[in-house]
């Protein structure tokens, strides 16, 4: 997939989806003297939302607006009802550094390595705690003994194959895992357009985005539907063939040391079912960190 870092190639399907998505009658717009021929906005109505000229929207909508000021994009991002992650996905997708070169789909160097006391810390929550960290791209960097254990058999996977994203749309299994897997994979796509919008990794998202839209028809089509999620903090409901199901709820943490990497953690409510059947399975594995 080349042009994935190309601003105009991220910025006009997005905001396109964006107006796309919003119902004018809701808003109180009028079909005007032709008849609204599709649902959505169209462009001269989200100028006059945002108190722009139509001919400034088209360019921003085009990826020809240079410089675009804060208060333009935060004038856009109301007039679309943008959410605060696609709010932020539109500030990195517009900022003046995404607009110089075209990205391609070449390889992206070595993992990122992960500093002895993330280890540590992942060892010391083993026992209760699944957690891992991931880097650009989702590439799964280090992950405790439980947390290896919650869904894929982390330890018996090649390097290649550490990553959440690969892991979630080309293994069969993971459908079996996640009853939800569509609401999962969605989630995926989610993060990597977020991740994608950045500057660290950008290489090495702009692969993993590239290899699963050649090999997945079902990731083709959630990434077409351009939508951006808050990576941080969400719910996960995980069939471990061994234990039962998992109800878990997941953080995620950047780690400003450590560009790129995030700390993601599982939990399950006090006195829960799943806190029973973590503790059941770290009993099973044993404790530490890979």
């Amino acid at each position: 997939m080349s042009g994935m870092g190309h601003a105009e190639d991220e910025i006009t399907p997005f905001l396109k989806a964006r107006r796309a998505a919003l119902d004018a009658a809701t808003l109180g717009l009028p079909d005007g003297i032709a008849r609204r021929r599709v649902r959505g906005l169209r462009r001269e109505e989200v100028a006059q939302l945002a108190g722009i000229s139509v001919d400034y929207y088209t360019r921003i909508e085009q990826g020809r607006a240079p410089a675009i000021s804060d208060a333009v994009l935060d004038a856009v991002a109301r007039a679309l009802h943008l959410t605060s992650a696609e709010h932020t996905y539109l500030r990195n997708i517009t900022a003046p550094g995404r607009r110089a070169g075209r990205g391609t789909c070449e390889g992206s160097g070595p993992r990122p390595e992960v500093r002895p006391q993330i280890r540590e810390l992942l060892d010391a929550m083993g026992d209760v705690v699944p957690a891992f960290v991931y880097g650009p791209g989702m590439d799964l960097l280090a992950w405790n003994r439980l947390a290896g254990r919650v869904a894929f058999d982390f330890d018996a996977l090649a390097e290649a194959e550490l990553n959440t994203a690969r892991l979630v749309f080309l293994r069969p299994e993971a459908r079996a895992l996640y009853p939800e897997w569509e609401n999962v994979a969605q989630g995926i796509v989610a993060i990597l357009r977020s991740e994608a919008a950045q500057h660290v990794g950008r290489a090495r998202v702009r692969e993993v985005i590239c290899d699963l839209r050649e090999a997945s028809e079902e990731f083709r089509r959630f990434w077409d539907e351009q939508t951006v999620l808050d990576p941080d903090i969400g719910t996960k409901h995980i069939r471990h063939p061994e234990v039962g199901d998992l109800m878990v709820t997941f953080e995620s943490f950047p780690l400003p040391t450590d560009p790129g990497q995030r700390l993601c953690t599982y939990t399950a409510s006090k006195g829960s079912a799943t806190e029973e059947r973590l503790r059941m399975l770290a009993d099973r594995v044993g404790v530490g960190v890979a």
